[in-house]
C-alpha cells in the first residue's frame, strides 16, 4: 500500500504545481495588467484549492503508512531532526505543506470576500505566491526528480 500511495503523492504533485503556477501566474498578471476578475479566474483558482487538498489528504495517507514514522519510536525526536533526510520527510515536508495548503484555502477564502476585481486578483496573488514558494522550498527533489 506504501508504495501505492507514495507513486500517487509524487504524480499528483505534478498537476497540483501545474494547476497552481497556472493560477499564480494568472493572477500576478491580471493584477499587474489591471484587468478584470471573471468566471475562469475563479476556476483557475478554485482547481487549485481542490487539487492541492486532494494532495494534503494523500500526503497524510502516506505520512502515516510510511515506515519512517516508526523512526519516532525508536529514534525520537532528537536523532530524526540531526539527520537531515528524515527531518525533510518526516517535519519540514508535511509541516510546510500543511502551511501551503491552508495559504491557498485562505487566500480563496479572503478573495471571494472582496468587492472588485484589482482587490481579488491581488489577495490570490499573494497567498498563492508565498504557498507555491513553500511547495517548491520543500519538494524532496533529489527522489522527485531522480
Amino acid at each position: 500500500m506504501y508504495d501505492v500511495v507514495k507513486s500517487l503523492h509524487s504524480y499528483w504533485a505534478y498537476l497540483v504545481l501545474l494547476i497552481l503556477i497556472i493560477a499564480t501566474v494568472n493572477a500576478i498578471f491580471k493584477t499587474i495588467g489591471d484587468k478584470e476578475y471573471g468566471a475562469n479566474d475563479f476556476r483557475k483558482s478554485l482547481f487549485a484549492l481542490i487539487v492541492s487538498h486532494i494532495q494534503l489528504l494523500i500526503g497524510l495517507v502516506l505520512y502515516f503508512v510510511s515506515p519512517r514514522l516508526q523512526l519516532f519510536s525508536e529514534s525520537g525526536m532528537g536523532e530524526i531532526m540531526k539527520d537531515s533526510i528524515n527531518r525533510l520527510y518526516l517535519i519540514e515536508h508535511p509541516l510546510i505543506n500543511i502551511i501551503a495548503v491552508a495559504l491557498i484555502t485562505i487566500g480563496y477564502s479572503k478573495h471571494k470576500k472582496k468587492l472588485t476585481s484589482s482587490a481579488k486578483l491581488k489577495t490570490i496573488a499573494i497567498f498563492y505566491t508565498i504557498a507555491l514558494v513553500l511547495f517548491l522550498s520543500r519538494i524532496p527533489w533529489s527522489t522527485w526528480l531522480g
